[in-house]
């Protein structure tokens, strides 16, 4: 796993994600199979490197119940996020982003019905997720 860098290269760019909730490191292993570009880099929300970099772009303390997406240092959540992350991906999942044009009052109810009962529905893991050996380098701890 890579450790925090000053100079980070903002072209790739991050997806913070809840590491003990097993629909989130779900769709981080789905994220990196279609992601065929490999610019996508992952850590979780618990980890040291999100704690720093959210102190950073001077986000307030994560919350858990969100995915957040960080490109060209600008900060997504909750579905904008979600849709923001499909446009790395090959198609035909690719082309949800244009889901992105439902207004967000919808989309972000949705969003927020499934994490708050993410734990309930798809359970939680004891650890913060560890990725396959192929995928280490696109970790941050």
């Amino acid at each position: 796993m890579q450790h925090i860098k000053s100079d980070q290269n903002n072209s790739n760019p991050i997806v913070l994600f809840d590491g003990v909730c097993n629909l989130c490191t779900t769709s981080v292993q789905f994220l990196l199979t279609y992601n065929r570009k490999e610019n996508l880099h992952f850590a979780s929300l618990q980890s040291d490197f999100a704690k720093k970099l959210l102190a950073r772009l001077q986000v307030p303390a994560a919350d858990f119940n969100t995915i957040i997406f960080i490109e060209n240092e600008q900060v997504y959540t909750k579905s904008t996020a979600a849709f923001k992350l499909t446009k790395h991906l090959t198609y035909p999942w690719k082309a949800i982003y244009y889901f992105r044009y439902i207004p967000n009052s919808i989309t972000d109810w949705i969003y927020n019905l499934i994490s708050k009962n993410r734990y309930n529905w798809f359970g939680k893991k004891e650890k913060c997720m560890i990725p396959r050996s192929e995928w280490k380098h696109r970790f941050f701890e």
